[in-house]
């Protein structure tokens, strides 16, 4: 186990370019460990999704909660998907790309399409001069002031819960994966990576409706896919939407400190920590997206001094959904309700 020494970057200054050196020794994958990870997580989605098409398909209605664990694995393999967009999950960039590819079949995400956004996330995170890109849409108190009546109206619609967690996820997954009409001036790549993700779903779908029926598919695919895509879009919330997350202006943002200090260490009970591949550890992450998902607790390990920093646990993150607006004097997240009484 590494210690901490006078060498080792300060949890307390996300700025220190030492951040990179010191954890340049965790980047490296492992190809075999890699392998069984995608095995121990398609293997099993496969076979709930089968039992429970099964299971309705004779009529057992209750094998519907087998949909339950299968949405887990599913996000397991969203969080697989995640890896192989950062170039960690192997060595190879190409075997990576087609992974993420077929990944992105299950999990009905058009690859290169969400890679090339998510790549503008990790680079802009924090940024109040670059927001609008792979993030949660989120206003200072000054900007939502300064909004017309019908413009604070549609804020807060997209700020409310149901909105957010409930057909927002629908919509991101079923609708906004299948054609991205906001990237028309990115070029053809989201358009390519869009349609021919599309393509390749037309046989695995009309397969299993031709094995079990078209309610039977839908009965079973539907659930699973709306139970994991709430969770995908909570997870991701919570791991910059947190009271003392960080934002600054261009003048003032550094990529280290709003990494370390801009994303949350979502400290998650160990099976939701591996359902979920370690994502809560998100400010080593965006310290270092170079790190396979597997070897980020190894980083906690060796550097304990980064457990507590921006740690919030399973209870406490739920007081988080109230928090809507980046307050630029108090520099921190506040509700509706904190910005209309310090008004």
């Amino acid at each position: 186990m590494l210690q901490t020494d006078t060498a080792t970057p300060s949890a307390a200054d996300g700025s220190k370019p030492s951040w990179t050196v010191a954890l340049a020794q965790y980047r490296e994958p492992s190809t075999a460990r890699s392998t069984f990870e995608i095995a121990v997580t398609a293997v099993p989605f496969v076979g709930l999704w089968a039992l429970a098409a099964v299971a309705v398909v004779h009529g057992h209605w209750w094998g519907l909660v087998l949909t339950i664990p299968a949405a887990g694995f599913l996000v397991r393999l969203f969080a697989l998907q995640h890896d192989c967009g950062h170039g960690t999950l192997f060595s190879r960039r190409g075997l990576n790309d087609w992974t993420g590819r077929v990944l992105g079949v299950f999990t009905l995400t058009p690859y290169d399409y969400w890679r090339r956004t998510h790549a503008v996330h990790h680079a802009t995170a924090g940024n109040l001069d670059k927001r609008g890109i792979g993030d949660v849409n989120t206003l200072t108190v000054r900007e939502f002031r300064a909004l017309p009546w019908l413009g604070r109206v549609r804020y807060r619609l997209y700020r409310h819960p149901l909105v957010m967690f409930g057909l927002g996820p629908a919509w991101l997954f079923l609708c906004q994966y299948r054609l991205p009409v906001g990237l028309m001036r990115a070029g053809a790549q989201p358009w390519v990576s869009t349609i021919a993700t599309n393509f390749a779903l037309v046989v695995p779908v009309a397969a299993m409706i031709w094995l079990v029926g078209l309610w039977p598919f839908l009965a079973v695919q539907v659930p699973i896919t709306l139970l994991a895509a709430t969770a995908g879009v909570w997870l991701f919330y919570v791991q910059h939407q947190f009271e003392e997350t960080h934002w600054s202006g261009e003048g003032e943002w550094s990529f280290q400190h709003a990494a370390l200090h801009g994303s949350s260490h979502y400290d998650l009970p160990w099976p939701l920590r591996w359902i979920t591949g370690n994502i809560g550890i998100h400010h080593v992450h965006h310290l270092s997206a170079k790190i396979p998902f597997y070897r980020l607790p190894e980083v906690l390990r060796d550097h304990p001094d980064l457990r507590n920093v921006g740690r919030i646990t399973l209870l406490e993150s739920l007081k988080c959904v109230k928090l809507v607006l980046w307050d630029e004097n108090a520099r921190r997240l506040v509700s509706f309700r904190e910005a209309r009484v310090a008004a």
